[in-house]
């Protein structure tokens, strides 16, 4: 049947992009928000400010990468009814792992944090309004991206274990 070779593909994909998800939420956290925290307010808000505006600009690979995550996610778990029938509730699991853990917080959380960042003047910002807004930022958007990235991370253990299992 035509949907036994299709899964292994379209859950393949899904695992590979929900990892690459999960690998740059975690480079994110590793490197880029403690490298940008040595810089000063000004500099930090700024600097952050050029890096999401990439991502805002729909960088094309990014997201072909995010959004295709959600796609062949969800694509695997309708083709796997019927088929994964012991492995369909750690699919649905997983599914729900990632879209609560991941897709929500980032739309609900971090996405808007990154909105008002974008909004800041930080030229015409002084000393005092620098200090507050990047702490009204900074400390919120890393708990919300380590939340993110380990439910990213989680969701790629279950799609690697389900791989092994089909």
């Amino acid at each position: 049947m035509l949907t036994e070779v299709i899964l292994p593909i379209s859950l393949s994909i899904a695992t590979l992009l929900c990892s690459l998800v999960a690998g740059f939420l975690f480079a994110f956290g590793l490197v880029v928000m403690p490298g940008i925290q040595r810089l000063n307010d000004k500099e930090f808000i700024r600097t952050f400010q050029v890096i999401d505006g990439i991502i805002q600009n729909n960088q094309p690979i990014f997201v072909l990468v995010w959004v295709g995550s959600v796609i062949f996610f969800i694509t695997s778990a309708i083709l796997s009814i019927g088929q994964l029938n012991e492995f369909l509730s750690l699919l649905i699991a997983g599914l729900l792992i990632y879209i609560f853990g991941v897709q929500l917080p980032t739309f609900t959380i971090n996405i808007p944090l990154n909105n008002k960042l974008q909004t800041w003047d930080v030229i015409n910002m002084n000393e005092t309004t620098l200090k507050a807004a990047r702490l009204h930022f900074e400390s919120p958007w890393n708990r919300w991206n380590m939340i993110r990235t380990f439910f990213a991370c989680l969701t790629s253990i279950l799609l690697i274990i389900l791989l092994l299992k089909i």
